[in-house]
């Protein structure tokens, strides 16, 4: 029941055909990682590289690269977990499926490690510099760990009960480190942030081990948003389906006995230096910032080990894949989370933080008829104070009642519904200096920037266009409008010009160029953008520019704007400056040279044919 480790994970895949194996040689510089973005782009299988250039470890990309593959690798556990997810949401159904959980207790016994003397995954050592060497962009800092999992333990509490497992990625060459050195980037809002405050108060080194590899519940465990209290090593029991075997390490840590590597160490007090560039999961790169290093004093490793790894980019990648199982696992807890609310999105294509959807319900004055949101904001408000939700830069939230069918995963549906109803006048709601996604951007520096809550409720209020009229005016730098969605206008607009944390003028001056009573005005949403035909090509490339080009205290602009009462709203259309800025970090972009030679591997005779 489950896979106990890496090993029979990959002969599971390969036995059922999902799996191939990759025994040409390719580099781990750039190569390997455009191969599996483009085999991840196609929907195909997992792949066992058996010949890395410059390394004796074989890797595993992948393997999380489709949503039936994962679905696979869990089937054994998934329906006893979404079962105590109903349980926790709702007693009731403990009793009308006794039997059912009654079954559970074998499965809450799995939630606690246990304890060996020994374990194959101390077996070897090795150093950072043999461990494959993955460089996923061409301005990537150096190599980096890719789906690691960091664990440390509540400096007060040193017991598996106390610990966090975490998957932040860790730099392992390049940049200022030390041959035995790692850089370990932790965002805010990450549970070892906890435990790294303990240390220093203390004047203590964090002990810290980082595992690679071991079974895939592991890997899910540490992306997991685990209620607070439950350890991820905990859960992962419960994923895999058997209670996690563990042994301690040189630095008084846990470590699984099945993982395939292990990197013991620790965080020295005041040790920080600058750590990336990497090309990250929002489609730029995220720059180089002061990071905590982690002094490695041991590398170890087990016999047979398998490096697995993932490369990101713009969404959709293999991490998309781990959000669409969460959900599944965890999407009936939501009303639990925060009363009143049907379900929340956090939108992939996007970047994930930067555009949150919610559904949620007005019950504040059933006996008043009322349109107006006022539940909505308190529902939106407490989202905003729930963990990784909290990083959400545009909140966008309606009313279930006046759609009751309405799909949050329909995100064009979802924009209709909001764009017909709301009103800029009263329903936009900013928070104009607090914390962002580390990655992102678009605010006024690292993790400082802005939201906004756009909150609908009521009826109907406009009927949106799909068409433009003929005789729709622009000013002068503004052109080529197109219809990205109905009621939202894409116009493509000059290079961007201005200060950092203030609208472009040339935004302002587009605003008031027009009046409440201008035609524009008949859709609701405006975007400015540098390239209209790209952004209004797909729903995802729109979501992608619009969302993780601008900020909502600088970039929201309206037709006919005021401030009344500290409360900004205005008459007309609203409109979003998504042009790239000069501080934001570049996009990502293929070496064409390597696209080359993984284009050699995919014709007819290569071992990639069929696959890319």
């Amino acid at each position: 029941m489950g896979y106990r480790n890496l090993q029979e994970t990959v002969t599971a895949l390969e036995r059922t055909g999902q799996l191939k194996r990759i025994d040409v040689e390719v580099d781990p510089h750039l190569e390997i990682g455009s191969i599996q973005r483009r085999v991840y782009a196609a929907g195909g299988p997992a792949l066992l590289f058996t010949c890395v250039k410059g390394c004796d470890f074989p890797m595993l990309g992948n393997l999380f690269g489709t949503l039936e593959r994962a679905r696979y690798l869990f089937r054994d556990t998934l329906p006893a977990i979404e079962r105590l997810v109903d349980i926790k949401v709702d007693p009731a159904v403990a009793f009308r499926e006794l039997g059912a959980s009654l079954g559970l207790a074998r499965h809450a016994w799995h939630l606690l490690p246990k304890t060996t003397a020994s374990g194959p995954a101390l077996q070897h050592a090795t150093t950072l510099a043999q461990l494959p060497q993955l460089v996923s962009w061409p301005d990537d800092g150096g190599a980096f760990i890719t789906l690691p999992q960091v664990y440390s333990e509540d400096p007060g509490k040193r017991s598996w009960r106390g610990s966090n497992l975490g998957m932040y990625r860790v730099q392992i060459s390049g940049g200022d480190y030390a041959e035995d050195e790692a850089g370990l980037h932790y965002q805010i809002h990450r549970g070892i942030g906890v435990h790294h405050a303990a240390a220093l108060e203390q004047g203590q080194p964090l002990p810290v081990n980082v595992f690679v590899g071991g079974p895939p519940s592991l890997s899910l465990a540490a992306v997991m948003p685990l209620p607070e209290g439950m350890p991820e090593l905990a859960f992962a029991g419960l994923l895999g389906g058997h209670r996690l075997s563990v042994v301690k390490t040189p630095n008084g840590l846990l470590a699984p006995a099945e993982v395939d590597f292990c990197l013991s160490g620790h965080i020295l007090p005041g040790e920080i230096r600058p750590e990336g560039p990497f090309g990250d999961h929002l489609g730029y790169y995220s720059l180089a910032h002061d990071f905590p290093v982690m002094k490695v004093s041991q590398v170890f490793h087990r016999p047979g080990a398998i490096w697995p790894f993932t490369t990101v980019g713009r969404p959709p990648q293999e991490d998309t894949t781990f959000g669409a199982l969460i959900h599944e696992m965890t999407g009936a807890a939501i009303p639990d989370l925060v009363p009143g609310v049907r379900a929340v999105h956090a939108v992939d294509a996007a970047g994930v933080h930067p555009l949150l959807l919610a559904i949620g319900s007005e019950r504040y004055l059933p006996y008043v008829e009322n349109s107006e949101p006022q539940e909505l904001l308190t529902q939106a408000n407490a989202l905003l104070g729930q963990g990784q939700l909290s990083l959400a830069k545009y909140l966008m939230i309606v009313n279930e009642a006046d759609q009751p069918q309405l799909d949050i995963h329909d995100i064009e549906a979802f924009l209709q519904s909001l764009l017909s109803r709301i009103d800029w006048r009263r329903d936009l709601h900013f928070q104009t200096r607090t914390t962002i996604d580390t990655l992102d951007y678009s605010g006024e520096g690292l993790n400082a920037g802005s939201k906004v809550v756009m909150a609908a409720s009521g009826p109907i209020r406009r009927t949106l266009p799909t068409v433009i009229p003929d005789n729709l005016r622009l000013p002068a730098g503004f052109s080529r409008p197109q219809v990205a969605a109905p009621g939202l206008l894409v116009v493509q607009g000059e290079a961007w010009q201005g200060e950092r944390g203030a609208p472009a003028a040339d935004l302002t001056a587009f605003c008031r160029s027009y009046t409440q009573d201008d035609e524009i005005n008949d859709f609701p949403l405006l975007v400015i953008v540098d390239d209209s035909e790209f952004s209004a090509r797909t729903l995802h490339n729109l979501l992608w520019v619009a969302f993780t080009r601008s900020a909502p205290a600088s970039d929201l602009e309206g037709i006919e704007s005021f401030t009344r009462v500290k409360h900004w709203g205005c008459h007309g259309s609203l409109v979003i400056d998504a042009r790239r800025k000069s501080f934001h970090a570049p996009p990502l972009e293929d070496d064409p040279a390597v696209e080359r030679r993984v284009d050699e591997l995919g014709v007819a005779g290569g071992v990639l044919h069929g696959l890319i």
